[in-house]
């Protein structure tokens, strides 16, 4: 049976969302964080850590100042370039299975993530994701000319409608407390996922919160012939 969605477009924050990364972030925070005579956070403090932008991360987490944080940042960049963007990430369970079943439903699709795009970009390459989706926008490589989620989430918006796409009842898919207050502030309604890393209390003011990727595509998509609508507003 032809399935739509009750939304015109869906943008994908990637990190805790699409794509888990964890394994090499924390591999490279424990080395930058070395090198700074900073202390490395340990498995369970990741959370800190995955979601918003290093830049901040560096100050809020172990002290920095903004411009230690520059020199932090581009250390922890020339580790990943060095190693390779996509290198120990993986993708959650049955989620690229979505994105693919969304661009068959003719759904608009973009990621709107605080990882620089470059990153984004090949992480979407090397996963197979690119041809479903219409924009593929991260953070600018610094972190800073480009990094609030709001603004990442305007600019993904601006993208998929210079493409041609229909963002009038725009979703965005998150994990973490800066997705859902970037939406807030961009005007999108956020449907919070649970599989990242985030704590409970991060999806207050989302739209709706999931567990798993079925109780997301159950919002995400419904039977064409079937009166079932989430609101955009709600």
């Amino acid at each position: 049976m032809p399935e739509r969605s009750p939304f015109s477009c869906v943008l994908w924050d990637v990190d805790g969302t699409l794509v888990d990364a964890s394994e090499g972030i924390l591999r490279r925070l424990t080395t930058t964080l070395n090198h700074f005579g900073r202390t490395p956070p340990t498995r369970g403090e990741l959370s800190r850590w995955i979601g918003p932008p290093m830049f901040e991360s560096f100050q809020v987490n172990v002290g920095m100042t903004a411009e230690q944080a520059v020199e932090a940042v581009a250390f922890y960049r020339g580790l990943n370039k060095s190693e390779g963007y996509t290198v120990s990430a993986q993708l959650y369970p049955g989620v690229g299975d979505l994105v693919h079943e969304l661009h068959a439903a003719g759904v608009p699709q973009s990621t709107a993530s605080s990882k620089p795009e470059v990153q984004v970009v090949a992480l979407m390459d090397h996963f197979g994701l690119a041809p479903a989706l219409e924009a593929t926008v991260g953070a600018s490589l610094d972190e800073r000319t480009l990094s609030s989620k709001a603004d990442i989430v305007r600019e993904a918006l601006r993208r998929l409608e210079a493409a041609g796409a229909d963002t009038s009842r725009p979703v965005l898919i998150g994990d973490r407390h800066h997705d859902v207050e970037g939406g807030q502030d961009a005007g999108v309604p956020v449907i919070f996922v649970r599989w990242g890393f985030s704590w409970p209390h991060e999806a207050e003011g989302a739209q709706a919160a999931v567990g798993d990727v079925d109780q997301l595509r159950a919002l995400l998509l419904v039977d064409d012939d079937s009166s079932e609508h989430v609101s955009a507003g709600a």
